[in-house]
């Protein structure tokens, strides 16, 4: 079988497929890029069994008819994070004013492509000081994580899924943003039309979504959706 996924849940993706081929299930290969790319090799009709996106990214291949009605399954939620290079003072972000601060006061922010950046600029506009922190933002190219960003120096300050953070060298995660603007993310998967074996392919979306799947998750930095 053949999937493909955005970058925020590469790591978790191939230790589930480990298991579930340890576990005597059929072969699987999924390839890891930016969210967008991922969707648009869906849309080209690329060949693929299996898709791994943000929930809404999901919902619009289906609605589009990309993927088997009734196939879709949540997998797990993502929540995102700040981190700063190692070494470097930690930011308070306890609270939303203070996550706030935080950024008027950074020389330069990081943020992704995927859905936490989306996000992340609705709440600068939401704050009013999207125009003013403009100059300073910086927008990771489509499969660049943000943390190898922060941990070279090129942003003083980076947001992505923790997930994304967790494994990365030479920065320090302060930690999840708090619950008044806190920024989670679902993931799910779908079956993508024209799969080779739709049926391997559901059987492995249930492994999945399974319990026995949830020690991954967390493993991950992730929580079972």
């Amino acid at each position: 079988m053949k999937g493909i996924s955005s970058m925020a849940t590469r790591q978790v993706l191939a230790e589930l497929a480990a298991a579930w081929q340890a576990q005597g299930g059929e072969a699987v290969d999924i390839e890891s890029v930016g969210g967008v790319d991922a969707a648009q090799r869906v849309q080209a009709g690329e060949a693929f069994d299996l898709v791994f996106l943000a929930s809404n990214a999901i919902d619009k291949l289906q609605a589009a008819g990309h993927v088997l009605p009734g196939s879709k399954v949540d997998l797990m939620l993502s929540s995102t994070a700040m981190a700063v290079p190692a070494g470097a003072v930690q930011p308070d972000i306890s609270t939303e004013d203070a996550v706030r601060a935080a950024v008027l006061a950074a020389p330069s922010v990081g943020f992704s492509t995927g859905p936490s950046g989306v996000a992340l600029q609705k709440l600068f506009e939401r704050w009013g000081i999207a125009e003013e922190i403009k100059p300073r933002l910086v927008q990771a190219r489509p499969g660049v994580p943000v943390g190898s960003m922060v941990a070279s120096g090129e942003v003083a300050l980076g947001f992505q899924q923790l997930s994304e953070l967790i494994h990365v060298q030479g920065i320090q995660i302060v930690g999840a943003l708090p619950e008044a603007i806190a920024i989670d993310t679902v993931f799910s998967a779908a079956v993508v039309n024209g799969a080779a074996d739709a049926a391997a392919a559901q059987r492995l979306l249930a492994f999945m979504a399974s319990p026995e799947a949830a020690e991954a998750k967390r493993g991950q930095g992730m929580e079972p959706a």
